[in-house]
């Protein structure tokens, strides 16, 4: 559940300050018409304007998270079907950066990229367009489900990551989450780009491809720490060897709620390495040694968020950590050298570095 709530906000976030501007600028002349839809008052009168403009947004808007979120759901279970491992998800990371890099640089206005960013067919973009015309107070929520067919530049990034999520209810989650996030600017932009002189329309245009831009090279680092290629450094707090252990008869049991050293070896010469996981991960660098057989605890301590969903890319291992208790990993005897870990959205992770040999 608390993963769940981290993509809806996470989505919603992405939809606050990205979404909306760039979503607006694709969709908001099918809003616009919704809004301004007009009724005759009377038979063989002129028509007038819908005395409540709220209403006709209000159901353009439902119908647009009635569309998201069903396409949510579907692209998680597609993800969940395809069972992607976790260096192929942090492809498709990279590839919805990537994408949004396109969108960004088409809204700053770059010719050169305008040929590659996909586009709906301008034949379809009229057929729906020309719903606006329609005197059905059915109209705008039937126009705001359309939305799903015409996407805006950041969205066809964020059905990505529902892919990558591999739930159901996740993708669902993320697609529900950015367009809540759009809500509250794609009316206002909407508006602003229907009504605002040129020059106010190309600033708005031009900061939104900034903040694209932003959230590109972020989901790019997030995709590339989900595969074990963003370099950690380990850090001079990084939490190193514990000594030898003394021999079992001299050794004492840890009294319960004692916390224990991060890194241990027991008398038969087998390494334990514990990972606490909240809502981070608790150390996030370690110095263990080499050539010795070591088992990775992840201790869930109210364990929630993206953390839960732990990956070590390099040996395609995928683990849900318990909400509390250990979930343990045989990591096998490994060589000197680096191993990263991360969560499976690649927003935090850690190293564990292997050095010398035998103790």
């Amino acid at each position: 559940m608390s993963s769940t709530l981290s993509l809806l906000l996470s989505g919603a976030g992405t939809g606050l300050l990205a979404g909306g501007a760039s979503c607006a600028a694709v969709q908001g002349g099918l809003l616009a018409g919704a809004v301004s839809r007009r009724t005759p008052a009377h038979p063989g009168s002129a028509p007038r304007q819908t005395a409540e403009p709220l209403a006709p947004v209000g159901a353009f808007l439902i119908g647009k998270l009635l569309s998201h979120t069903a396409l949510g759901f579907l692209l998680g279970i597609f993800g969940a079907a395809l069972q992607p491992s976790p260096r192929t998800r942090a492809v498709l990371l990279i590839a919805a950066g990537l994408l949004m890099v396109f969108f960004a640089l088409d809204l700053l206005g770059i010719k050169a990229v305008s040929r590659l960013v996909p586009r709906p067919p301008a034949a379809f973009g009229r057929l729906v367009r020309g719903r606006t015309k329609s005197s059905s107070r059915l109209a705008p929520a039937a126009l705001g489900f359309a939305t799903v067919l015409i996407p805006c530049g950041v969205t066809l990034s964020v059905e990505l990551i529902a892919v990558t999520t591999g739930s159901a209810v996740s993708g669902a989650a993320v697609m529900a989450g950015f367009v809540i996030g759009t809500a509250p600017l794609f009316t206002l932009i909407g508006y602003a780009f229907r009504r605002a002189s040129q020059n106010v329309s190309s600033y708005l245009v031009g900061v939104t491809g900034i903040v694209v831009a932003a959230i590109a090279v972020w989901t790019i680092s997030s995709g590339l720490q989900a595969g074990g290629w963003l370099p950690t450094a380990t850090t001079a707090s990084a939490v190193g060897s514990a000594p030898a252990a003394a021999p079992p008869s001299l050794q004492a049991a840890p009294e319960i709620g004692e916390p224990q050293e991060p890194v241990t070896v027991d008398a038969s010469g087998k390494q334990t390495i514990i990972l606490t996981v909240t809502d981070f991960y608790v150390p996030t660098a370690f110095t263990a040694k080499a050539n010795l057989p070591t088992t990775l605890v992840l201790r869930g301590a109210d364990a929630g968020g993206c953390a839960r969903a732990f990956t070590i890319p390099e040996l395609g291992i995928e683990e849900i950590v318990k909400k509390n208790g250990d979930t343990r990993i045989d990591l096998g005897t490994r060589k000197p050298g680096k191993l990263l870990f991360s969560c499976a959205m690649g927003m935090q992770g850690g190293v564990i570095d292997f050095q010398g040999g035998h103790v």
